[in-house]
């Protein structure tokens, strides 16, 4: 798994590199982080010469990327690119065993549970089976789009004919574990990826 702080560097080079003059509150909600932890990262940052910062009229500054913050962006992005291939590559095989065992178990219609990135790579590797998704939930993307499926409220999880929910959100499991416990669905009906 890839650091968070150089990930969350990464994100900052990346964000200097393209716009020279983000707001630290714009830093701060872009990587769903405290104002203070973006004003350290930065302090952080420009003490390592990655960047080094002008001032703008009106109290803003401009940060300008140095040659030292241009060679972390590039080590950092090809890290990363590193870890989303391997990443990529251990779920495609936990989806490929995982859908033949459901397939040998009988399962015939599932629920996605999150539809971020994990879900894409489920749905992807899910064409090569059996096996029909019938509804993708997710308590922050509801009325979002995901392939062809609209987003709906885990609550309606009850009120949809599905075999197996599988877990495709890349948080803690425990609470989506207890969510559904309280819909009166049996554990042994969620499957998660490996």
């Amino acid at each position: 798994m890839m650091d968070p702080i150089d990930l969350r560097t990464l994100k900052i080079l990346e964000k200097v590199d393209n716009n020279g003059t983000p707001s630290q509150r714009d830093l701060a909600r872009d990587l769903n982080i405290s104002l203070g932890l973006v004003n350290s990262f930065i302090k952080r940052l420009v003490k390592k010469g990655y960047f080094k910062i002008g001032h703008l009229p009106k109290n803003r500054v401009r940060y300008i990327l140095t040659p030292r913050g241009v060679a972390a962006k590039s080590r950092l992005t090809y890290e990363y690119i590193q870890y989303s291939f391997q990443f990529y590559k251990d779920a495609r095989q936990k989806l490929r065993d995982l859908y033949a065992e459901l397939e040998t178990q009988g399962v015939r219609r599932i629920v996605f549970f999150g539809a971020g990135d994990l879900a894409e790579i489920a749905y992807l590797f899910l064409q090569q089976s059996c096996i029909e998704l019938v509804a993708v939930v997710d308590d922050d993307r509801v009325g979002k789009n995901f392939m062809q499926f609209t987003i709906v409220n885990p609550d309606r999880i009850g009120s949809l004919w599905f075999d197996r929910i599988l877990i495709t959100s890349i948080s803690p499991t425990e609470p989506i574990f207890k969510k559904i416990a309280t819909m009166g669905i049996s554990a042994s009906r969620v499957v998660e990826i490996g």
